[in-house]
């Protein structure tokens, strides 16, 4: 059998309920209602989820089979959004529909604010942040228009460092561990003279289960994963979970909090590609349908793992291609189309299970290069100049001017 692969999907919009006021309702299923998420597009959930599933497969597909992981759709999604505002034509056209998003930037990022500012606020219990910025070389110039957009629809903060400087990668790094509760330390190594702008994402989740588990009943237990077997911490309880059984494989719904936050975890079968292979927004959707209140016994195991993966070869699985090569159009980062492309897209993540509940946090990091066309010189006359008139055969100045003002 494969080793269980735990996973918090990017679907979280899903998970909440809305009411009609300004205050937190309790829905039938018990969780707190968000009037803030009730915004959310059903549609848009949706999109998400089949983003999730996507890149989920895809990303399985190439990691090695025997290896446990941990990825964040919903990270990427939001650090592709960012990147998404700076590209035009055929490069923006790929990463939309990658990230199964409206042609509408504008509507897409009333969602992309709307979820930022009220996600955290789901639920008082849970502690959930979200947090963007933007990082670029002091000596290149970005599209002030740019730096607006992800400031107003991101929440992004602006830094512009000198990237010659190694004291700017501790910069980069201690805002990832700030924003991560300590869990992501580091996510760059060093900074190379091409780079001229990262595009940063960091999502931090901690939350108590709402039915605790016992560390008296917690007891050694042997794991058998497609490696062989280890003794682990498996955690145990006989409660009222909501539970499902479906094709191949068995569900249970361990709830956080007030219950807006869950973990879906997801028992194959046989293995877990074959499960995987199943999930789809269709079978998300009947499975959450399906799950209903019952006695179970639940054994999880406790365990923190720590991972990271370059994402580039999952992206262009998924369709996104020209942001990688010197095709690229960037130009609402920096004109022209062409100067610039994506040298890099890598996450780090982190997650731990206990008794008393769920840490996870997540960094994604979009590293834009300069391409290897040439960087044509820029003489934009926006400002006071010279000018002289001269004949080239005799090497006769005729005139000379200076225009300070027009």
């Amino acid at each position: 059998m494969k080793t269980l692969k735990i996973a918090i999907l990017a679907a979280v919009c899903s998970l909440a309920a809305a009411s009609c006021d300004n205050k937190n309702t309790v829905g039938p299923d018990n969780t707190a209602a968000n009037q803030q998420l009730k915004a959310i597009p059903a549609a848009f959930s949706d999109q998400t989820s089949e983003f999730a599933f996507d890149f989920w497969k895809k990303h399985n597909a190439i990691e090695e089979a025997d290896k446990s992981y941990f990825v964040s759709p919903l990270s990427l999604h939001i650090a592709l959004g960012m990147l998404l505002n700076g590209a035009d034509t055929q490069t923006k056209e790929e990463i939309q529909k990658t990230l199964r998003v409206s042609s509408d930037i504008a509507t897409t990022n009333g969602i992309y604010k709307d979820l930022i500012d009220n996600l955290p606020l789901s639920d008082p219990k849970v502690k959930n942040t979200i947090a963007n910025s933007v990082w670029y070389r002091n000596t290149f110039k970005v599209e002030a228009s740019y730096l607006d957009n992800l400031k107003n629809n991101f929440n992004a903060a602006v830094y512009g460092e000198n990237f010659d400087d190694l004291a700017t990668v501790g910069k980069i790094n201690k805002w990832a561990s700030d924003n991560t509760n300590g869990k992501i330390p580091k996510v760059i190594d060093q900074i190379n003279s091409d780079q001229v702008l990262f595009l940063m994402n960091a999502l931090y989740f901690k939350g108590d289960w709402k039915t605790q588990f016992k560390a008296e009943d917690t007891r050694d237990a042997d794991f058998t994963g497609t490696k062989g077997v280890k003794s682990v911490k498996m955690m145990n309880m006989t409660s009222n979970v909501k539970y499902a059984k479906r094709g191949n494989y068995k569900a249970i719904e361990l709830p956080y909090g007030d219950g807006n936050y869950v973990m879906t975890v997801l028992l194959p079968d046989k293995s877990t590609d074959e499960t995987l292979a199943s999930l789809s927004t269709s079978e998300w959707q009947q499975l959450n349908a399906a799950l209903s209140e019952q006695k179970v016994i639940v054994g999880l195991p406790k365990f923190t793992l720590e991972y990271e993966a370059d994402l580039k070869k999952v992206l262009t699985d998924m369709g996104i291609n020209a942001a990688f090569t010197d095709n690229a159009d960037l130009s609402k980062i920096a004109s022209p189309a062409g100067k610039l492309k994506v040298g890099m897209v890598k996450q780090n993540t982190y997650v731990g299970i206990d008794e008393k509940g769920t840490e996870a946090a997540a960094v994604t990091t979009i590293g834009v290069v300069l391409t290897s066309v040439p960087v044509y010189p820029e003489v934009v006359c926006d400002r006071p100049f010279l000018f002289v008139i001269s004949e080239k055969q005799s090497n006769t100045i005729l005139f000379t001017g200076k225009i300070s003002n027009l």
